[in-house]
């Protein structure tokens, strides 16, 4: 029996550092890969990605001459813009309708679902645009899968959730809440990797694909505790209340308080685990393809210094 042709992909922010990754599994998955820039080939990772085998496209998400032309050429469309420019994601969500022809598109959501999220009024619409993008997509009848990773672990996980630092502490370290609310972190690569793995199975069309690898569940006092064991040492803990913090994120001007509002989403309100995944209807990944290898969080701590 003949194998099924995979799908054709476009990436779109394949410069950056979870499109790169994006395109490379693509193209290693056997998919035909295309990738959308407003640059040319001087660019080295454009270069080296187009000497892995994609094909580059010149036009940009403002462009819609050369979105529909790109959009065209592909099944499936996944998006890895950065989250500040999401809603720059509504002229490609009218060109894939317009087309019909797309079997599935994923927009850049990443992180956490913002459906679930509990901090409205204090994270200047970081969420509810991503939303807004969710609801136009399903308005539209696009199929869609949406990827909620938890944080990437190159965000907080450094400084062991430490504001104002960039690398783990040694003496002290300062825990927000009880330290016992679970937050989840993945490494983008494998958030690439598992992202790659939906394309073509119909187990994750129309649903939000959840990564929580076990180990990688950790509250503040888990994350202390790994910290302690590499550097055995003990370190001395200070514990910022809800309401500390809080005051802490409205005397802080934005955007130097976004760092603040992730912390009292996942670690104060629990935005990462505080539902069960089958429930809300989506999918477990890490259940779903049990085959790809992931970093922990204690195999990343290990590699600070």
């Amino acid at each position: 029996m003949e194998e099924e042709k995979k799908s054709r992909v476009l990436i779109i922010g394949a410069t950056g550092r979870l499109g790169n990754y994006l395109t490379r599994f693509s193209i290693q998955s056997g998919h035909p890969t295309f990738a959308l820039s407003r640059h040319s080939t001087l660019f080295d990772n454009l270069k080296s990605l187009s000497d892995a085998g994609v094909t580059l496209l010149k036009g940009s998400l403002e462009d819609e001459r050369s979105l529909e032309e790109a959009v065209s050429k592909v099944d499936v469309v996944i998006s890895a813009i950065p989250s500040k420019h999401v809603l720059d994601q509504k002229l490609l969500i009218k060109v894939i309708k317009q087309a019909g022809s797309i079997k599935r598109f994923i927009p850049a959501e990443y992180g956490a679902n913002p459906d679930k999220t509990q901090v409205s009024d204090l994270d200047h619409g970081f969420y509810s645009k991503k939303s807004q993008i969710k609801r136009m997509i399903e308005s539209e009848g696009i199929p869609y899968t949406y990827i909620c990773c938890g944080l990437f672990m190159r965000i907080l996980l450094p400084s062991l959730v430490q504001p104002g630092l960039h690398s783990p502490p040694i003496d002290k370290a300062t825990v927000f809440g009880d330290g016992n609310v679970k937050a989840v972190f993945v490494n983008d690569v494998d958030v690439a990797a598992f992202t790659i793995k939906t394309i073509d199975d119909p187990r994750t069309l129309n649903k939000t694909l959840y990564l929580r690898p076990p180990e990688n569940i950790c509250s503040m006092n888990d994350l202390v505790h790994l910290w302690e064991g590499k550097i055995e040492k003990k370190l001395e803990k200070t514990f910022v209340t809800e309401n500390q913090l809080l005051k802490k994120i409205k005397e802080t001007p934005y955007p130097d308080n976004m760092e603040m509002v992730f912390i009292y989403s996942v670690f104060i309100k629990g935005d990462h685990t505080y539902f069960d995944i089958e429930s809300s209807g989506g999918v477990n990944g890490t259940e779903l393809y049990p085959d790809v290898k992931y970093m922990t969080v204690s195999e990343f701590l290990h590699t600070l210094r």
